[in-house]
């Protein structure tokens, strides 16, 4: 599978984790044991499997992000406006799927790119639009979606 949609697959939201377990919310700073990563200076995820042991009953209850990313991340990184994953009169809008975590909105890449057999290196560049607004190059690799749509994967 692609790199792109597999960016949270071993992550939680952290707003999720300290929202279940009580804690403030800086909290995870001070896990050393419990690697983090921030998307777009906006959501932290920390990693399954390493919260400290008084806090890892909570694993149990948390939301999967396997093949999810928040709408705004996942945006950024296929270079189209966020209106896209949040408006259901648009276009593209029914062919994602969607997941709300504590009002974080997510939506599937993973499933979207197996569908329409999307196939994404961790270098390549994706870009999602109108066919008259992507420009296809040689060594890119062109998606047709349905409604004028397109993917380039430019490696």
């Amino acid at each position: 599978m692609s790199y792109l949609p597999n960016t949270l697959n071993s992550f939680w939201l952290w707003r999720e984790v300290s929202s279940k377990l009580g804690v403030s919310n800086p909290a995870y700073k001070y896990w050393r044991d419990t690697p983090s990563i921030k998307l777009n200076n906006k959501y932290v995820f920390v990693q399954k499997n390493t919260l400290p042991d008084k806090y890892s009953h909570v694993e149990e209850i948390l939301t999967d992000l396997s093949g999810y990313l928040p709408i705004r991340y996942a945006s950024d990184r296929l270079h189209v406006n966020e209106r896209i994953f949040s408006y259901d009169k648009m276009k593209l809008y029914s062919e994602f799927e969607y997941k709300y975590v504590e009002d974080v909105k997510f939506v599937n890449i993973r499933k979207f790119f197996r569908e329409n057999g999307i196939k994404v290196s961790k270098n390549s560049i994706v870009q999602l639009g109108r066919l008259k607004d992507l420009e296809i190059t040689s060594d890119s690799t062109f998606y047709n979606l349905k409604n004028d749509y397109a993917i380039v994967v430019y490696d």
